[in-house]
């Protein structure tokens, strides 16, 4: 069984969907896969309830209760591993990683970011996009290297940008698309249909399945 670990700081809804997917198209049997655990950083976090409800064991690595980054990567890091994960996926995790965890999960953890990279990395992405008046906006999952929101991206999902958008309106039409993109890029890497590969997504065997979605 692959098991799959989530590093969620807030709401969870991208979590909610990876397991709204997992149940219905039943990953434990087509797959061989299932998610296994949840970390968050924050012991508030909204997430925790989702997971707890579905009967998944979770764990808070309260970044506020180490000293240095390092530390808090240590205690993230053995956290995960107790739950030996195949794929590890930042979904809305919100904090930046040191060298060190990324190497360990070299090629197995990828990301949700809220933008059409490599345009708008790091935060306030809508913001970024109504301000550079671009018309089209988006969604990527990839995965995680040492470049902040700079790793080989593995799918996009892309939304027209509106004349009156607010960054509230345009941020809820990128993450309905992240909710449809994130599964659906999870399930091609354990199928092994797109891997890692020296920095790069090479795509193995997609079966006609794109790995770029236009919503509306």
């Amino acid at each position: 069984m692959k098991n799959v670990v989530c590093l969620i700081s807030g709401r969870g809804s991208n979590l909610e969907a990876l397991l709204d997917a997992a149940a219905r198209e039943q990953w434990e049997h087509t797959l061989r896969a299932r998610i296994a655990g949840v970390i968050s950083n924050r012991p508030g976090a909204a997430g925790l309830g989702i997971a707890a409800a579905r009967g998944l064991p979770t764990q808070v690595i309260d970044h506020r209760q180490h000293t240095s980054r390092d530390s808090f990567d240590a205690a993230l890091m053995q956290a995960v591993d107790a739950l030996r994960p195949e794929l590890v996926v930042l979904a809305g995790f919100m904090r930046v990683l040191t060298a060190a965890f990324v190497d360990r999960y070299a090629g197995r953890m990828i990301n949700v970011h809220p933008s059409l990279l490599p345009a708008f990395p790091g935060l306030a992405t809508h913001r970024q996009a109504l301000a550079a008046g671009v018309r089209v906006h988006g969604a990527t999952v990839h995965f995680v290297s040492h470049d902040l929101d700079g790793g080989a991206i593995i799918g996009q999902a892309a939304v027209p940008v509106h004349a009156d958008d607010t960054e509230e309106t345009l941020a809820a039409r990128v993450l309905a698309q992240e909710h449809v993109l994130l599964p659906r890029c999870v399930r091609l890497v354990l199928q092994g249909a797109v891997r890692w590969h020296q920095g790069r997504t090479v795509e193995l065997d997609v079966a006609g399945e794109s790995l770029a979605l236009f919503g509306a």
